[in-house]
């Protein structure tokens, strides 16, 4: 599903993280079960506009329930290489391609810092990520030994190449 799709079929828009949006994301972060960064970690990132990419899907109009997004990605650049930090997506909101259209968007937005390459971590056990980053376009290309606690677990690194703006 393209973002645009995604904006006008699902209600759902992708905007730049604010301030005003730490609290669910921390939210998020909390029931998806990534590796805790908190509130603190994400203002600090924010704080760094010139090289962290913080975007949002935001939910349009605001639905019944209290919350205003549906998930979050976070990325920050560095010299020519995107790292992609975390991705998370409500369960409520996955297996509709939003997981899809925040990776793609923060790819695009790295483009246009003219990088080249991306890279990530993910959990060796999560196969649901990983075929999500496969079909970004992303691969395995090497292994991080006891790299998660709370379970334990090996971290796969993947990388995608970007193209660069000509």
């Amino acid at each position: 599903m393209t973002e645009s799709a995604l904006n006008t079929s699902a209600g759902i828009g992708i905007s730049p993280m604010t301030e005003h949006d730490l609290l669910e994301v921390v939210e998020i972060e909390q029931t998806t079960g990534l590796s805790h960064w908190g509130w603190d970690a994400y203002h600090r990132e924010l704080q760094t506009t010139d090289r962290g990419l913080m975007w949002v899907a935001r939910l349009e109009p605001k639905t019944d329930s209290q919350h205003t997004l549906a998930g979050y990605v976070v990325g920050r650049l560095a010299a020519d290489e995107l790292h992609i930090n975390n991705v998370a997506v409500r369960p409520l909101y996955r297996r509709n391609g939003l997981g899809t259209a925040l990776l793609l968007k923060v790819l695009q937005a790295a483009r246009g810092f003219n990088a080249s390459r991306a890279f990530l971590e993910v959990r060796a056990g999560n196969a649901a990520a990983q075929a999500l980053y496969e079909r970004c376009g992303f691969t395995t290309v090497g292994r991080r030994r006891n790299y998660y606690s709370s379970p334990p677990d090996d971290a796969l690194v993947m990388a995608a190449e970007i193209e660069v703006n000509a």
